[in-house]
């Protein structure tokens, strides 16, 4: 259940109502779980933050959709996050996330078969949420497959979406029921 109750537009301050405004109707409603649900408590804040997604999850990213989703599923592995798993399993898969790789990062289990680029992905992801650091040959591999751009997208995404699991889990906002299995935590 999450820990706030819906945001209005009485409950921000007067200075973000049109922040506020601006994002309900382009929306067409008001979230009521997840990210955004949290963080139209704070309007502007919010709409700086999807300038941010839609770059990261647009064409201008140099990074494929499939490294994309990837990216996300690490991080919301590695932060338990139930709402980003959620979000992200189906589409990884869609992307071309093989089932096995899926299904095994959700339950932990080993990840065999992974490309090249998968294996920099998986191994950066988990360093650095596991360490707080990224080591030097992980971060030399990282580079070779992405670039100095695609490594710095990389590290951002999974900074963006670190961000949302923190809002995410904090003020414990849950997926609605589906077709994913939700994460063993």
């Amino acid at each position: 259940m999450p820990r706030i109750a819906l945001a209005s537009r009485d409950k921000v301050p007067a200075n973000q109502h049109e922040a506020f405004d601006r994002f309900v109707k382009e929306r067409g409603d008001i979230p009521y779980t997840g990210p955004l649900a949290v963080m139209l408590n704070a309007p502007e804040m919010l709409a700086r933050g999807e300038h941010m997604r839609a770059y990261l999850r647009g064409e201008e990213c140099c990074l494929s959709d499939r490294i994309r989703e990837l990216a996300m599923l690490i991080t919301a592995r590695e932060n338990d996050c139930q709402f980003i798993w959620f979000a992200h399993a189906a589409a990884g898969r869609r992307s071309g996330l093989a089932d096995t790789l899926v299904d095994n990062l959700r339950d932990k289990k080993p990840l065999t078969g992974l490309d090249p680029e998968q294996t920099a992905v998986v191994e950066y992801g988990r360093e650095y949420f596991g360490t707080r650091r990224v080591g030097q040959p992980t971060f030399d591999r990282a580079l070779a497959q992405f670039g100095v751009r695609g490594l710095a997208e990389l590290t951002t995404l999974m900074g963006y979406y670190a961000m949302l699991a923190f809002n995410i889990n904090a003020f414990e906002m849950l997926p609605d029921a589906g077709a994913e299995a939700m994460l063993p935590v």
